[in-house]
């Protein structure tokens, strides 16, 4: 099942996406309450899959399918050729970082590049979203864990990335994560490490790879933030992006307002932003 938060001009309700058209699921409350209750609530959203009016997705607004998760995580580092062309080890553990709620964006909403920090970068993303809550959670179970998956975009300011060795700020600036189309349940994705992900600006190709390349697994990365937390549903993990980002470009290639930024993962979908200046 594909589930989106949308707008169809009487403010963000959740729906199940199907085709070119969309259900609403009729349930009050955000994603993450409809992730809590999917246990009770699953049965009758897919009832409403079958039977419920549509309405054409080109007449209603994607939101970010979670448009306020209680927790955002990216891991670094996490493949070969990225870790090759950022002249880095490959860490001996998890380099973990986090993303503020405010930097969550919409799918196809626009994404800023501040004048005073301009130097604004691509990385294409699977996410995963948490759907129960869990701590201490092994590798071996952590796919139980997993509500579903999405399209990320780890929009970064490499400027304030590099300056302190904390990267938490060069990854938060506002509209920095957009997220979506939608989130696919995890029961549709036959395997989450076998899937081809792309980044394209301006239609040209500047990252291609596939998940079955991460270096620390999604399962080992459920395991690895569990020891230190309780994850909960709606919860997002950026798990890490492949080669080719602008900053290792030669001349670096940083983005500018009017480039039009889009990530695909085979089978989740697509996002796309156009770049905005702001002061």
């Amino acid at each position: 099942m594909k589930l989106a938060t949308f707008d169809a001009g009487t403010g963000p309700a959740t729906g199940i996406v199907l085709g070119d058209e969309i259900v609403a699921t009729g349930l009050s409350g955000t994603m993450i309450d409809l992730i809590s209750r999917w246990t009770g609530v699953e049965a009758s959203l897919r009832a409403a899959a079958q039977s419920g009016p549509r309405i054409a997705l080109s007449q209603v607004k994607l939101l970010a399918p979670v448009p306020r998760p209680g927790k955002i995580f990216a891991i670094g580092l996490n493949y070969a050729d990225h870790i090759a062309e950022s002249h880095m080890d490959t860490p001996p553990h998890q380099v973990w970082f986090t993303k503020a709620q405010t930097s969550v964006n919409g799918p196809f909403d626009p994404v800023e590049v501040p004048a005073f920090a301009p130097f604004v970068d691509y990385e294409v993303e699977l996410v995963a979203v948490i759907g129960k809550a869990g701590r201490r959670i092994s590798a071996e179970t952590a796919a139980s864990h997993v509500f579903g998956y999405c399209v990320g975009n780890d929009v970064t300011e490499r400027m304030w990335q590099h300056r302190t060795p904390q990267w938490s700020l060069g990854k938060s600036f506002d509209t920095h994560a957009p997220i979506g189309p939608w989130i696919t349940t995890a029961d549709e994705v036959a395997d989450p490490h076998a899937l081809g992900l792309r980044c394209l600006v301006n239609g040209s190709l500047r990252q291609t790879s596939n998940t079955g390349h991460l270096v620390f697994n999604i399962w080992q990365q459920i395991e690895h933030l569990s020891q230190a937390m309780t994850l909960e549903p709606g919860d997002l993990i950026f798990t890490g992006t492949p080669g080719g980002i602008g900053a290792a470009m030669d001349p670096k290639q940083f983005l500018k307002p009017g480039d039009v930024v889009r990530c695909e993962i085979d089978g989740l979908g697509a996002i796309e932003a156009s770049m905005k200046s702001v002061g």
